[in-house]
């Protein structure tokens, strides 16, 4: 019983069989399929622009592919536009990634929605190092929230707080290759718990779920690619042991500290950016290009190793792990985790992809450790690198372990340690600069606010 100036508790089995939280279902399943269809045309679009300004644009104007200076002009376009874009539109185009994953808070207002999409768009299409699924999960719920809203001005924000998160839910509802792992994400992100957890769970996998049909149809009608996170080739199965399980305390607490240094790195220029936004921005656009420049003058390897989320490369980094010499790994680590800091400072986009792609790079460098396996390697490098960058650890195993598929089973254990190590030394750390609340004074000439 509630006691005077307390709100009531919530009864989620009276709440499920009210006729409003039925009719919520039913719309919850009628939003996820145009969200998720605007969804899938926004990741097909950024690839078609990546194809044409990557690929098809260097391979007519070069014999013999890209040159290695290629990107170091279209991240100066990208930067100058992803400046622009935040600068003047509303909303700052959406939650800076360097202050972690957020998916809480409520959706963009309808806006901001334009910045939030524009803001997303140039950074993912141009080569800067952030993934999709923050953008998603905010267009998403904004325009869930938007559709309520006109349909229904006077809806409670409880309303608005359910088909916001079904409409997050439908945006990446196979982007990281499971409708319960997006799901998952979002609510653990959100802290989402108790009886709100109940009530926000079922229209979000409902909507998850017909978002993945609409994925699913969509790539069989357009033949654009599915846009789903899976490995083409999946290294050999091994039993755990000793020798592994001791080597996952030493990679967690490295990726931890990595971790830690890609936060510094993004946080210690925003009071830079915030000076003059579109200039800096362009300017570290311009770093990002030559940092993947670097890369493929001294490797010989392509320079989108280095740009992107590492969504695309993840597969075929992984399908020939083993033809890369430790140098060369050891090398795309450095200029990824150089690129990925950086671009947190100023772009908009994810965090997840990156650090996936720079967790399964030292888990290959790592695998020819003694008593160590490239799949085990490879899991505890991607759970720890999750666990340090989005402090989420159980939805950070279930990226490792499901990613691995059947292989994933054994090598659940090693992730398991890897993460929790990562976890603490995480926590332990003293915080980079700015991080706690994104506190630090903002120069009067930009106008972009603390985000």
């Amino acid at each position: 019983m509630a006691t005077e100036g307390e709100a009531p508790a919530i009864d989620p089995a009276a709440v499920i069989r009210s006729r409003p939280y039925l009719s919520a279902l039913l719309i919850s399943a009628a939003l996820g399929v145009p969200i998720s269809a605007v969804a899938y045309g926004f990741l097909a679009l950024v690839a078609e622009i990546q194809e044409l300004v990557f690929v098809d644009l260097p391979d007519a104007a070069f014999d013999g592919g890209a040159p290695a200076w290629w990107p170091v002009p279209w991240l100066a376009v990208c930067g100058l536009l992803t400046g622009l874009t935040i600068r003047y539109l509303p909303g700052t185009g959406g939650h800076s990634p360097a202050f972690g994953f957020h998916a809480g808070g409520g959706p963009p207002a309808p806006k901001e929605l334009p910045g939030v999409i524009l803001a997303a768009f140039t950074t993912l299409s141009l080569g800067a190092v952030l993934g999709p699924e923050a953008p998603l999960i905010a267009i998403g719920g904004g325009l869930a929230a938007l559709t309520v809203q006109l349909t229904k001005k006077d809806a409670p924000p409880m309303a608005l707080t359910v088909m916001a998160s079904a409409g997050s839910f439908a945006a990446i509802s196979t982007l990281l290759g499971s409708p319960l792992l997006a799901a998952f994400l979002i609510m653990e992100a959100a802290g989402i718990g108790g009886a709100t957890l109940t009530l926000v769970a079922l229209p979000g996998l409902l909507a998850s779920g017909v978002g993945a049909l609409v994925f699913v149809g969509m790539n069989s009608w357009t033949g654009l690619g599915s846009f789903s996170l899976a490995l083409t080739s999946v290294p050999p199965a091994t039993d755990p042991t000793v020798a592994t399980m001791l080597w996952a305390l030493p990679i967690g607490v490295a990726c931890a500290l990595l971790g830690w240094l890609i936060r510094w790195i993004g946080l210690s220029l925003r009071p830079l950016v915030h000076v003059n936004r579109v200039l800096v921005t362009s300017v570290l656009g311009v770093v990002v290009g030559s940092t993947a420049m670097v890369y493929q003058l001294v490797s010989d390897n392509s320079f989108t190793q280095v740009l992107f989320s590492g969504q695309d490369a993840l597969p075929e980094l992984v399908e020939h792990a083993t033809t890369y010499s430790t140098g060369v790994l050891v090398l795309l680590a450095a200029c990824k985790t150089l690129a990925y800091g950086l671009s947190l400072s100023a772009f908009r986009g994810g965090p997840v992809f990156p650090a996936m792609f720079i967790g399964a790079v030292i888990g290959i460098a790592v695998s020819e450790l003694p008593g160590m396996a490239l799949a085990p390697a490879i899991g505890m490098g991607i759970g720890a690198m999750c666990a340090a960058m989005l402090r989420l650890p159980l939805t950070s195993t279930l990226l490792a372990t499901l990613l691995l598929g059947v292989d994933g089973v054994s090598v659940t254990p090693q992730v398991v340690v890897a993460v929790v190590a990562a976890f603490l030394v995480t926590t332990m750390l003293p915080a980079p600069r700015a991080e706690a609340g994104g506190t630090a004074q903002v120069p009067a000439p930009d106008r972009g606010g603390q985000s």
